[in-house]
């Protein structure tokens, strides 16, 4: 009998074998190993597994380790924040009694902030693996960085700003507010390019000298001086401005937050939260203003407060990008219209956008159903009248088509002896607002008393009832009467005690011995300790009975000040009546307003309600128990407000959440620990994306230079589209959307090509001094020079775009005709810069250089 043989797979650099191993036997079968191999991966043997496979694992992981880079960039970016966040305090002189006005500026200036810390948050993925690539590479030069820095800046100049360009509404513009800066860093953006040309093919061909590495480096610091002097409006006078003059945003700037969320519409030029801090005094004359034209409750008068405090902050471009990458991956969201249901957003873009204050209809439970009943609760008419109409009106939604029952129910009077039965189903059409009904009395001759009977509206049976409700007058009482006077009208009561807050008193007019004929009474408010205009609406009015109607409403609006006072009152009278009726005994009637609750009680709770809105729109957490908390539940603990997209993004990411939950809030000192340790976690999954990348690439045969202008760039820039898409409409410049990407583009060359260069060019001249550092200029160059030649034509019509009118003389937006052109202009020179690239890799076209 045979021994047992032992089969084994076994690897070393350049072979793979299958080993038999029997006794003192061995048989060894041996292959040479594919090239497709990076830094740490494959971690395990997988050439025998097939190779689609293999490329289909490697894409998917590839697409995953997007998403784990776009969670820890979050957290970098929401360290930056915080960084740059930091202000001081300003006392500036005061003409009161109270002591100086205190004011908070930024530490930070905005285009330092920019082209330093932000550049790096939205650069960082590109910047690091450009840098871990040659460190893995035995500091020799290496594709997949450099090309992915190119690839990404081809993306983001072109294909974001058309999606910019196009995605404004219809009829809007957006300009750039800091132009001189935008000129310097979009010039510093060709430059950049221009200079790689210079040292891979003039200066020292396929050669990087530590020299050149330092000066490319130096170009960085260099680029934020001249933006920052450019920023103070020292070099105005290059751009045809009075150098002393500064404009309205630098004068902001210099003495506080730009209020760039703010808005111009229904508050007027009121600064309630500036600089989006919120006071109790600020709150008290937000929510006046408010409450004054709509009816909302307390609940959502602190959402649309806290959404107001949000938007009155200043907001970078990092800002958008947390935004963006929260909402692709299903984590707790910062903008404040998304913590909104549908009905709030109605009313809250109403407060931004209607520069007059108008009234809302605040859209309630109601708003959205039919709402039908009975114009009158009650009518009286003569037994010898035959068929009169009764009217019925609809209210509410509008739009669909909606049917009702109308039946009658005996009173003292009987069906068939006093009247006749009425069962009938009405349909109102879309839009149709009243339909009448006819009702028959029954004349036997003979005298009776009055009698009484009732029609009640009731949803039809079996039928889907969502769009429709019952109002309240849903049940009228008719009243058979032996006589033909017109009838004494007064009011129901002499006098009425309402709170504050109810919206509206409701007066009841009744009509007494008699209902003949329609009659007209006029009504007048008379101030008493209540003012009309300020505790509550009045003046006059007219209200009209039909024929047989016997009470009627006077709604009059009370005013909730938000302000603390003794009980006050105003009267009503009735006046001028017609048609030879006459007014009764009750011709006036007192209302008694009270206050609901002690005015500081509700402040407070007013307070803690939008502090806590305010806090649930963070961009950055505090403690580690924040941060497990938004790492464990789907849209940070917002589930009320969270999609089906949501969940299942949330499960996708949950363990890239959870993981990353260990670094430092970005509220613990300043931000930095945050900065630090997110940024290496940056940089070890660079190396896996780096390594996912040039496998899949390797197993699909696509070369390291067309995978990174392609896969990687797209995958670390899409959170910057939707971030840019965003700016784009809800800031009132384009700065944030496209401003900040030519900055953006420089600091990808000098901070992502510079510090590798500098890194290998410093070891290989101590360590191989002879040969130095090699850098082939081939497809890099050929990418470089397509890559230039499509930013002055997509940067020259940007330029165009803001001089002339068939664009809108704005950079985004502007006539329909104009803005998709620019969009297809634009995507079809990143489209043939893509094609290009890829000809000239393989050799179907030359460079010509």
């Amino acid at each position: 009998m045979g021994e047992a043989m032992d089969y084994k797979w076994v690897e070393n650099k350049s072979h793979v074998c299958y080993e038999e191993m029997g006794g003192f036997a061995t048989s060894n079968f041996c292959g040479m190993k594919d090239d497709c191999q990076g830094m740490v991966l494959p971690l395990f043997l997988e050439i025998t597994w097939s190779k689609q496979l293999r490329a289909a694992l490697y894409f998917i992981g590839l697409l995953y380790s997007f998403m784990g880079i776009s969670i820890v960039s979050d957290m970098f970016m929401s360290a930056i924040e915080k960084i740059t966040a930091k202000t001081k305090q300003i006392h500036l002189a005061s003409s009161g009694e109270d002591g100086p006005d205190v004011i908070e500026v930024p530490v930070w200036n905005g285009t330092v902030a920019n082209l330093t810390l932000m550049a790096l948050g939205s650069s960082a993925p590109e910047i690091m693996l450009a840098t871990i690539g040659i460190i893995g590479n035995n500091f020799e030069a290496e594709a997949l960085g450099p090309s992915t820095i190119v690839g990404s800046a081809a993306f983001n100049l072109l294909a974001i700003s058309a999606v910019c360009i196009s995605g404004i509404p219809d009829g809007e513009t957006r300009k750039i507010a800091q132009f001189p800066v935008f000129c310097i860093t979009a010039l510093f953006s060709i430059l950049a390019y221009v200079w790689l040309v210079l040292v891979l093919v003039v200066i020292s061909k396929d050669l990087i000298e530590i020299w050149e590495a330092v000066l490319t480096f130096l170009f960085f610091p260099l680029l934020v001086i001249i933006a920052y002097a450019a920023d103070k409006g020292w070099l105005n006078v290059l751009f045809c401005q009075d150098p002393a003059k500064l404009t309205n945003k630098q004068q902001q700037i210099e003495l506080g937050n730009v209020q760039t969320g703010e808005s111009e519409g229904m508050l007027g030029n009121k600064e309630y939260f500036r600089g989006g801090k919120l006071d109790r005094d600020a709150l008290v004359g937000f929510i006046k203003e408010i409450k004054k034209n709509t009816k909302l409750s307390d609940e959502d008068a602190a959402v649309i407060a806290a959404s107001k405090v949000v938007d009155s902050q200043p907001k970078s471009r990092m800002w958008y990008r947390i935004g963006a990458t929260r909402n692709m991956t299903g984590g707790r969201k910062i903008q404040p219209t998304l913590k909104m249901n549908d009905k709030l957003k109605e009313v809250y873009d109403a407060i931004n956008d209607d520069s007059e204050m108008p009234n809302i209809e605040y859209p309630d439970s109601d708003a959205a159903k039919s709402i039908i009943e009975f114009h009158a609760s009650s009518a009286a008419v003569m037994e010898s009248i035959g068929t009169f109409k009764v009217l019925i009106c609809r209210h509410g939604k509008l739009t669909s088509t909606v049917r009702v029952r109308v039946e009658t129910i005996d009173g003292s009077a009987n069906e068939g002896e006093d009247y006749q039965a009425v069962n009938e189903v009405l349909t109102f059409e879309p839009h149709e607002t009243e339909k009448e009904i006819g009702v028959t009395i029954v004349d036997d001759n003979q005298w009776e008393p009055d009698e009484e009977f009732f029609l009640k509206l009731a949803l039809v049976s079996g039928e889907d009832a969502s769009d429709l409700k019952l109002g309240r007058t849903s049940i009228m009482e008719i009243t058979i009467l032996n006589d033909d006077e017109p009838g004494t009208f007064q009011f129901e009561k002499r006098g009425h005690l309402v709170k504050e807050s109810c919206g509206n008193a409701v007066l009841s007019v009744v009509r007494q011995n008699g209902a003949d004929g329609d009659v007209t009474i006029k009504w007048r408010t008379i101030d008493k300790t209540a003012i009309s205009g300020k505790d509550y609406t009045g003046g006059e009015g007219e209200i009209e009975f039909k024929h047989g109607e016997t009470q009627r409403d006077i709604k009059i609006p009370i005013i909730d000040d938000m302000e603390y006072e003794k009980d006050e009152n105003f009267e009503i009278e009735l006046h001028d009546i017609n048609n030879g009726a006459k007014l009764g005994k009750i011709t006036r009637t007192a209302i008694t307003i009270t206050n609901d609750d002690e005015f500081n009680s509700v402040m407070s709770k007013l307070m803690l309600m939008t502090n806590a809105n305010v806090d649930e729109m963070r961009v950055h957490n505090e403690t580690w128990a924040q941060q497990f908390k938004d790492a464990m539940v789907v849209n940070g603990g917002d589930i009320e407000n969270a999609s089906f997209g949501d969940y299942v993004m949330h499960l996708l990411t949950f363990g890239f959440k959870l993981i990353f939950s260990i670094i430092p809030p970005a509220g613990m000192g300043g931000g930095w620990p945050c900065f630090f340790v997110s940024l290496s976690m940056i940089g070890l999954l660079v190396i896996v994306v780096g390594d996912l990348a040039g496998i899949f690439g390797c197993l699909v045969g696509l070369e390291d230079e067309i995978t990174a202008i392609t896969f990687v760039a797209l995958g670390t820039s899409l959170p910057d589209t939707f971030a840019s898409k965003a700016a784009a409409v809800n800031e009132k410049s384009a700065d944030n959307a496209i401003g900040n990407v030519t900055g953006s583009n420089s600091v990808n060359v000098f901070m992502g090509l510079g510090i590798p260069w500098m890194i290998a060019s410093i070891y290989h001249a101590i360590y191989n001094p002879d040969v130095g550092f090699k850098v082939d200029a081939g497809a890099l160059v050929f990418s470089v020079l397509l890559y230039t030649v499509c930013a002055i034509l997509g940067l020259g019509l940007i330029l165009v775009r803001r001089f002339v009118p068939f664009f809108g003389s704005s950079e985004l937006g502007g006539p329909k005709a104009g803005k998709y052109a620019s969009s297809a202009f634009l995507l079809l020179l990143w489209i043939s810069y893509i094609v290009f690239s890829s000809l000239q890799t393989y050799g179907v076209i030359t460079s010509p250089l």
